[in-house]
C-alpha cells in the first residue's frame, strides 16, 4: 500500500525587505537643513570676523591664558579627587566625628558659589594678619608667616577651585562606593584583608565604573569653571580674552577665540573619558566594543 499524500514541495527562499522610517529620514532631512542654514550663516556673516579670530588663536598671550586654565584645572582635580576621596571614605566611617566633620564640609562648600569662596580667600588677609601652627589655647607655635604673602591669585584660586570641587567630588565617590553589592564587601571582609586593603584594593576598583563618567562630568565643569578666576584679575583664558576686547573693542572674534579652546578642552577631555570608561569596563562587559579607529578599519577591510 502506497501513500498518496501530495510530497511537500522546498518553499522558495523569503526575501528579506528592510523596514521603512519615513519620519526617521524626514527628520534626518530636517536636521541637516538647520545645519546647512547654521553653518552658512557663521561661514558668510561677516560681523564674525573670522580674520580677527585667526589672528588671535594662536597669539602666545592667548596661550599663556589657556597654560594658566590647564594648570588650575590639573591641580583642581588632583586635589579635589584625593580631598574628595578622603571625605567620602570620612562619610562611611563608623567614627560619628568624621562623619559628622566630612558631612559638614561637604555641605558648606555645596551650599557656597564659587565665586562667593574665592572672594572670601582674597580677602582673608583681612580676617587674620598671619597664618599659624601651633597648639590651641598655648603660646606654642611652630609656624608662623603674613597670610598677604602667603595666599596670592594663583594660590588663592587653587585652594577656592580645590576646595569646592573635593565636596562634589566625595558625593560622588561616596555614591559609587554605595552602589556596590554588598556582597562584595562581605567577601572582601571574609578574606581577612585589613580596612584600607579592602577599600583600595576591592571595593574602590568596583566603584570607579559609576563614579568615572560624572566623575568626568565634573572635570570638564571645572574646566570651564576656571573662568570665574576673573575676579581675581587672574590672566587665565577667558580674563585674557576680555582684556584684549575691551582694548581693542572686537569682542565678538575674541569671545569665539575663548568658545573654541573651551570646547578643544572639552573634547579632548571627552575622549579621554572615553577611553577611561572602555579600560575599566572590560571586567563587567564579556567583549569590549571597538574604538572608533577599530570600527574604521574593520569597515575599511570589510569593502569589496
Amino acid at each position: 500500500m502506497t501513500d498518496s499524500s501530495p510530497r511537500p514541495t522546498p518553499s522558495a527562499p523569503l526575501k528579506v525587505v528592510p523596514a521603512r522610517y519615513p519620519l526617521r529620514l524626514l527628520g534626518a532631512v530636517f536636521a541637516l537643513f538647520i545645519l546647512l542654514a547654521i553653518v552658512q550663516s557663521v561661514a558668510t556673516n561677516p560681523r564674525w570676523e573670522w580674520a580677527v579670530f585667526r589672528q588671535w588663536f594662536f597669539n602666545p598671550v592667548i596661550l599663556e591664558g589657556l597654560g594658566r586654565t590647564l594648570l588650575l584645572t590639573l591641580l583642581g582635580t588632583v586635589f579635589g579627587i584625593i580631598f574628595g576621596t578622603l571625605l567620602a571614605l570620612a562619610r562611611l566611617s563608623k567614627s560619628y566625628l568624621l562623619n559628622s566633620l566630612a558631612w559638614a564640609y561637604i555641605w558648606l562648600f555645596r551650599s557656597l558659589p564659587l565665586l562667593l569662596v574665592l572672594i572670601v580667600l582674597y580677602n582673608f588677609s583681612y580676617l587674620y594678619d598671619n597664618l599659624s601652627l601651633g597648639i590651641p589655647f598655648t603660646s606654642i607655635e611652630f609656624f608662623k608667616h603674613p597670610t598677604v604673602d602667603l595666599l596670592d591669585q594663583f594660590t588663592v584660586a587653587v585652594i577656592g577651585l580645590s576646595a569646592v570641587q573635593s565636596a562634589y567630588t566625595a558625593e560622588i565617590i561616596r555614591g559609587g562606593i554605595v552602589g556596590v553589592e554588598q556582597g562584595q564587601h562581605e567577601a572582601a571582609a571574609a578574606l581577612g584583608l585589613p580596612g584600607y586593603r579592602r577599600t583600595f584594593r576591592i571595593i574602590l576598583p568596583q566603584a570607579l565604573r559609576a563614579i568615572i563618567p560624572t566623575g568626568f562630568n565634573e572635570v570638564i565643569g571645572l574646566a570651564k569653571g576656571t573662568s570665574i578666576v576673573y575676579v581675581l584679575a587672574m590672566p587665565d583664558l577667558f580674563y585674557t580674552v576680555q582684556v584684549l576686547y575691551n582694548r581693542s573693542q572686537q569682542v565678538i572674534p575674541m569671545l569665539m577665540v575663548a568658545t573654541v579652546w573651551y570646547l578643544v578642552i572639552t573634547t579632548v577631555l571627552s575622549v579621554l573619558q572615553y577611553y577611561v570608561e572602555r579600560y575599566f569596563s572590560r571586567g563587567a562587559t564579556r567583549q569590549v566594543a571597538p574604538t572608533p579607529l577599530q570600527r574604521l578599519r574593520l569597515w575599511r577591510t570589510a569593502k569589496p
